[in-house]
């Protein structure tokens, strides 16, 4: 009889995202620095096929290698994950979304201006022993963050990567929304900001009155706009959104959580250690708020005596807080106190919501059990933490010295070949120094090798 099942059809592409390019820009730069070394000792053969391949190898390279997202899995593709499948002899660079176990967010400040800031968001989604790495850039970005992120449980998420599954708008977007709700623009709001806080402290004084269905779905808008503004980078005219949000609404944790983390970026962006204090206070006051919430009470804070209370207080109004149980295991390495990061990652494995979320916890529980109880192991880990954090010491340290250096060299060869010399030594011995140090952090990164070899 003859088999008429089918395979399974292909899942088609739903979002698509180039990954991370930082690895390639860095190889780029060594090469290309070889091949300026080989210019200077007049081996222009050698230097100019250095120039060409790196090139043209690199650009496709970092243009084919894509992360793929179907609706089930994310998927690596292009030459260098076929590469990477050869040398770790894997069958596919493939995970699906229910084996993921940790996704995080980062920002980096790119550009400040007045009162607008320019972030570049990078996410990291981990699980399965596979790490996905891309970076914001554009429509693609945002369409890979709303199409995956909704995909994997809230518990999975960091603090930013939910703000961007929920908040992450095109700026002309966000900006339209914010003019037609009022929102003043930077410049305007820079001149007002002297009768905007007296008119803060007056409605303070003021006794909260009623607010109407209008003046609530207003502050619902507001709220919004608030957070879109600030992901967006317009810090300023966030906090005009959460102060008119407030005004209607100045009991609701949730705005005050969210005001707090804007002042925490406005702390990071200026600088500024008032604005951090603020931010802690706003956080305490939004747990006082919402001390029935699990699901803020389980959110991160400032200070980890305040952030062990509220984690306990999530706990009592939700005893399988499994968010909860991770930021009290978090706060007691903070403390020194492993046996009690060891306790809190294993009640974590006890309520843990999914396999992946068990797997996380448990392999965080062997780990601090192996460092507690194996003296040999925790030597090597501390011994292998402080390699890796002398390594990033002199990462950063050659990295600013080879550029005054090349500096040097450029500018010196043209009045003095001597000093113009001594440039390109140091220069060298910078790239040098500072390629081996990025090799040794990549070595010393991972503590599941070091498990092995302890």
């Amino acid at each position: 009889m003859r088999d008429t099942s089918t395979p399974p059809a292909r899942r088609k592409k739903v979002a698509s995202v180039r990954m991370s390019p930082g690895g390639y820009f860095a190889l780029a730069a060594i090469l290309t620095f070889t091949a300026v070394i080989c210019l200077r000792t007049h081996r222009d053969l050698l230097a100019l096929s250095l120039i060409v391949g790196t090139w043209t190898t690199i650009p496709f390279l970092i243009l084919t290698d894509r992360l793929i997202f179907d609706g089930v899995a994310l998927k690596r593709t292009g030459l260098s994950a076929f590469l990477e499948r050869l040398l770790r002899r894997r069958r596919s660079s493939m995970l699906t979304i229910s084996d993921v176990e940790r996704v995080e967010a980062t920002s980096l400040r790119t550009m400040r201006r007045g009162g607008n800031v320019r972030y570049r968001y990078r996410v990291d989604v981990m699980g399965n022993d596979c790490v996905f790495t891309f970076a914001s850039g554009g429509k693609q970005f945002r369409r890979m963050v709303h199409a995956m992120l909704p995909h994997i449980q809230e518990h999975m998420l960091d603090a930013r990567a939910r703000e961007l599954r929920d908040h992450l708008v095109e700026t002309k977007a966000v900006r339209g929304e914010a003019e037609r709700l009022g929102i003043a623009s930077n410049v305007v709001l820079e001149n007002a900001r002297t009768a905007a806080e007296k008119r803060i402290e007056k409605h303070r004084r003021e006794p909260i009155s009623a607010n109407s269905e209008a003046d609530l779905e207003r502050s619902v808008l507001l709220r919004r706009a608030a957070n879109d503004l600030r992901m967006s980078g317009c810090l300023q005219q966030s906090a005009e959104g959460f102060r008119r949000a407030l005004l209607i609404t100045p009991r609701n944790g949730w705005i005050i959580y969210e005001y707090a983390r804007l002042l925490k970026s406005q702390a990071s962006v200026f600088g500024d250690a008032r604005l951090l204090s603020r931010a802690c206070a706003a956080l305490a006051l939004a747990a006082r708020r919402e001390s029935n919430d699990a699901r803020l009470l389980e959110l991160e804070y400032c200070d980890p005596a305040r952030a062990a209370k509220t984690f306990r207080r999530a706990l009592e109004v939700d005893e399988n807080s499994y968010r909860a149980q991770l930021g009290l295991a978090e706060v007691a390495l903070a403390q020194g106190k492993l046996a009690h990061v060891i306790h809190h990652y294993n009640d974590a494995v006890r309520i843990a919501p999914d396999k992946p979320s068990a797997r996380l916890a448990r392999r965080e529980s062997e780990y601090y059990s192996r460092l507690n109880n194996d003296e040999d192991y925790l030597a090597a880990e501390v011994r292998r933490m402080n390699w890796l954090e002398a390594a990033s010491r002199i990462q950063r340290l050659t990295a600013r010295v080879s550029f005054a250096a090349l500096l040097v060299a450029l500018v010196g060869s043209s009045l003095d070949q001597f000093v113009g010399g001594i440039g390109w030594a140091v220069a060298s011995s910078s790239i040098i120094a500072w390629s081996g140090s990025l090799l040794v952090r990549r070595l010393l990164s991972t503590r599941r090798r070091l498990a092995v070899d302890a």
